[in-house]
């Protein structure tokens, strides 16, 4: 024991002196056995010893394997890291930003003409170097940073301060570890904890891949991966959900799973199928500690002027019909057409730009606008729904920001994952239309939600110890403590009849977005037309729920 305590004291000590976020997350991802270690051998020691407390001990060596680089980036959020900086550093990141900018638009105008393999390799390989010193550079602001070296690093919390400060009494926090050998759950109160052992991570994680294989199938009502998967990761907790707000601090595989899919854990083995939103809210969190920075930080924000700015429907094509009678400088698409089919999703293959118009995000976008006042609210449709638009300070003037559009999805890269915006101008001219997550990081907003209407916002890379590096992180850094995000590949207009559904349980009835998206997907859920998890399942808020 007290050697993996020195082992685990080394790498706490070793990260902090590492300033580059992407290089500390990395190498945290490479110590992630000795946080399983550690979590097992407490863990055991409870079977044997349980009044001694080796439970909690193994909860909170949790909290410190997980999303520490997030903890770190919410905690630097609302300091002002180049002020006092070297110009000449200032400079040289504008200039990176800039190149990341005009390679987006060779991209662009590369992949809307005719283009070759060796083409595209050598600009991805171009891209890369440049994101590389963009990274660099900001790895050396943070080190020269007065305000940044005043920081304190942020300590994952431990069990009575989750109790304290993240919990109450309708609460209930999940958190899981899996394991080669064996996974773990902890189920905490704001009163008390109990813990659970569970299969190994292999076996949770094959029940996970057919859960998705299924769930992700549009006429598949019910099913036995559904009844499976509830059966490994919930059945053992099954009398102590009642009907509190679940909040799932998840792992590994469990980080793609929509717990408000899976079946009531007393119904599993039945041909009954009662999804868990029936009687619970659920939310998701990279970490608990993550909730209490997030709170910490929007405690004194006053709240934004403004209610709500909506960007949708934007210009994908120049075959698209609003750019007729426009002078077009580029070469088609080589887009099919198609723009009628009923069957379109939100979704879009970062390799392309050949993207569909989503027709209902037009009606989305009209719909929940007209439950607000004009005056309290933007539409930003067509051409205005651009990168310009969403990297305007106009932004953090609202209390929700809505993007209803294409989402892509880069695992590899998950910095270059982000939110497809329209691609031409007014005169019919390419322009880059991609927000990504390093743009989104240069946001300043003041908002209490951000909704990304579009598909696998929610995913990214998995790194060990981070969890899923993608949009969330990237939007909670900007400002807004809570983001509703997609799980997999959403239907148009499924997905458009949801969001209104969920923007009128918010805007006119009251109900807080966690408790107003419950309500939507139930509603959905009992529409036999899209009675499909398929359909209604794939949205998640992560984040604050008060």
């Amino acid at each position: 024991m007290t050697q993996i305590k020195i082992v685990i004291k080394i790498v706490e000590e070793l990260r902090t002196k590492i300033h580059s976020q992407e290089l500390r997350s990395s190498y945290f991802a490479t110590v992630q056995d000795y946080y399983q270690f550690y979590i097992d051998l407490l863990m055991q020691l409870h079977k044997k010893q349980p009044s001694q407390g080796y439970d909690a001990q193994a909860l909170q060596a949790s909290e410190h394997a997980r999303a520490r680089s997030l903890l770190e980036l919410l905690n630097e959020a609302n300091a002002d890291l180049r002020q006092g900086i070297e110009p000449k550093l200032l400079s040289q990141e504008r200039n990176l930003q800039q190149q990341l900018d005009t390679l987006e638009k060779s991209r662009i105008q590369l992949l809307s003409g005719n283009r070759t393999p060796a083409q595209i390799q050598a600009l991805e390989i171009e891209n890369e170097t440049v994101l590389e010193q963009y990274q660099q550079v900001q790895a050396k602001i943070r080190a020269t940073s007065p305000r940044y070296a005043a920081l304190t690093q942020p300590q994952p919390l431990s069990l009575t301060q989750i109790q304290q400060q993240v919990l109450d009494e309708d609460t209930l926090l999940l958190e899981y570890s899996l394991g080669e050998k064996r996974s773990y759950l902890w189920v905490v109160t704001n009163k008390n904890m109990t813990s659970y052992e569970l299969p190994k991570r292999a076996d949770i994680e094959a029940a996970v891949q057919k859960f998705r294989q299924e769930i992700t199938t549009p006429y598949l009502r019910h099913s036995p991966s559904i009844d499976v998967l509830s059966q490994l990761i919930l059945s053992p907790v099954a009398q102590q959900l009642r009907k509190k707000r679940l909040v799932i601090v998840s792992d590994g595989a469990l980080q793609y799973v929509p717990f408000a899919a899976l079946n009531t854990p007393s119904l599993s083995g039945s041909s009954k199928y009662e999804p868990l939103l029936l009687n619970h809210e659920v939310i998701t969190l990279p970490s608990a500690s993550t909730l209490a920075i997030l709170r910490r930080e929007h405690k004194e924000r006053k709240s934004p002027p403004k209610t709500l700015v909506v960007l949708a429907d934007p210009i994908f094509s120049n075959n698209d019909e609003r750019l007729r009678g426009k002078v077009q400088l580029s070469r088609p698409l080589g887009l099919e057409s198609n723009l009628d089919s009923l069957a379109l999703t939100r979704t879009a293959i970062d390799s392309d730009i050949s993207f569909e118009r989503l027709r209902f995000t037009r009606q989305e976008a009209e719909e929940i606008l007209s439950l607000v006042p004009a005056n309290q609210s933007k539409q930003a449709v067509d051409f205005t729904a651009s990168r310009a638009t969403a990297t305007s300070k106009e932004l953090s003037q609202y209390r929700i920001i809505h993007f209803a559009t294409h989402g892509i999805l880069n695992s590899k890269h998950p910095e270059l994952s982000g939110i497809v915006l329209s691609l031409f101008d007014e005169q019919g001219r390419p322009q880059n239309g991609f927000l990504r997550l390093h743009d989104v990081f240069n946001l300043n907003l003041q908002a209490e939600l951000v909704v990304l209407s579009a598909c696998k916002t929610g995913l990214g890379e998995e790194v060990k110890g981070e969890g899923l590096v993608g949009l969330t992180r990237g939007f909670m850094y900007a400002g807004s403590p809570r983001v509703v995000v997609s799980l997999w590949s959403v239907d148009d207009q499924a997905t458009a009849e949801l969001m209104k559904i969920f923007y009128k349980n918010m805007l006119q009835i009251g109900l807080k977005p966690a408790a107003a998206l419950r309500a939507a997907q139930i509603e959905i859920w009992r529409n036999q037309k899209y009675a499909a998890p398929y359909y209604w399942a794939a949205f998640t808020l992560q984040g604050e729920w008060n």
